[in-house]
């Protein structure tokens, strides 16, 4: 991918909206059963060694977008993008998220304050999370299937 230019296109059309609206019918019973999800992901990954989540804050209604895990590659024993390959092989697609970051991109990578030394947290956070699939029809078939990928 290159990028020549920042910018931005957030326009909407009509159909968009409409088809917007019609999906807001649907929205808290999708998201609770996404919440269903990471709560499965959550309860089969904790003991995993080398892999960590975020578990959900009080007080804050979460919409279960995305389900990220962060790879420590020395205690899990494969870095992020060799898990990201493992899925892969199994049918299952992951997001690398923040890949590749946004200070790499053409555009940016000229910028003094884009340099890696400048964002050592930015660089370590985007080699080590991936998302794992997350949908409000994700069945527990294909949960174990994406789990079965994660743990040993």
């Amino acid at each position: 991918m290159t990028v020549v230019a920042p910018g931005i296109n957030s326009k909407m059309d009509e159909v968009r909206a409409a088809y917007g609206l019609l999906n807001l019918r649907q929205v808290d019973s999708a998201i609770a059963a996404r919440r269903q999800v990471a709560i499965k992901y959550r309860e089969a990954l904790r003991g995993v060694d080398g892999v960590t989540f975020f578990d959900d804050m009080p007080g804050v209604k979460h919409n279960y977008s995305y389900f990220p895990i962060f790879i420590d590659a020395e205690k899990y024993g494969m870095t992020r993008d060799e898990l990201y390959y493992r899925m892969k092989e199994h049918n299952v697609l992951g997001r690398r998220y923040f890949y590749p970051l946004i200070s790499t991109f053409s555009t940016y990578k000229g910028l003094q304050s884009a340099g890696p030394e400048n964002l050592p947290n930015a660089h370590k956070m985007a080699d080590c999370v991936i998302c794992l699939p997350m949908h409000h029809a994700l069945n527990q078939e294909n949960i174990y299937r994406i789990l079965n990928c994660i743990r040993k």
